[in-house]
């Protein structure tokens, strides 16, 4: 199978938790070192996330803009979420979350890639999901509050985006790693190549 990363668990001798918020929470573990020694480590715990990377007929992938607080910037990002229920199905999630925000639907799905965001500091598992065969949602539009409320949508072709990918101009984790992996497939092996959309994904286990 080529290079992959395997699951492992250092021992922890004692473990805390300083916060607890509404949807994530702050845990120290005091973790065992090869060499016998103990090390504190500090990381938030959260309950994971899916990403939509939704491409049109057009080859153009849908986008939001919002407003994020902690790197006080607006973000180009693609729809995604948190899987708000222990145990919920990705695929469920995702086609929630691209209603909710773009108030669409797709027919086909397929897993375009499972990542940690941030594995020295927080333990999100993010599913990307490749949704194509697109078509507007009738009926109302889902009611948005906060940083939604002033949310941009936009359709923006594959390639524009890789470009400003590179260039250093969008920095959203999923967008990102969703278009550079949907351009590898599609100058590969093509998107039938893609795992189907229940794929089993051990970071957040789930029933289909």
């Amino acid at each position: 199978m080529g290079i992959q990363d395997t699951p492992e668990e250092w021992r922890v001798t004692a473990t805390a938790t300083p916060f607890t918020g509404k949807k994530t929470s702050v845990r120290t573990d005091d973790v065992v070192m090869p060499d016998g020694s103990v090390a504190r480590r500090d990381y938030q715990v959260h309950p994971g996330s899916v990403a939509v990377l939704a491409l049109d007929d057009e080859q153009r992938v849908i986008v939001l803009r919002q407003y994020r607080h902690p790197v006080r910037h607006r973000l180009w990002e693609i729809p995604a979420g948190l899987l708000d229920i222990p145990g919920e199905n990705p695929l469920h999630a995702a086609q929630r979350e691209l209603y909710e925000e773009a108030h669409v639907k797709a027919e086909d799905w397929r897993v375009l890639s499972d990542v940690y965001t941030t594995p020295g500091g927080c333990d999100e598992a993010v599913r990307i999901f490749l949704a194509r065969d697109l078509s507007e949602v009738e009926g109302e539009r889902y009611a948005v509050a906060e940083e939604e409320a002033d949310m941009e949508h936009a359709r923006v072709p594959l390639p524009e985006l890789v470009r400003s990918v590179l260039a250093g101009d969008l920095h959203n984790n999923c967008l990102v790693v969703g278009a550079l992996a949907l351009t590898a497939v599609l100058a590969g092996e093509g998107v039938d190549s893609l795992r189907p959309a229940e794929a089993p994904w051990p970071a957040r286990p789930f029933e289909a």
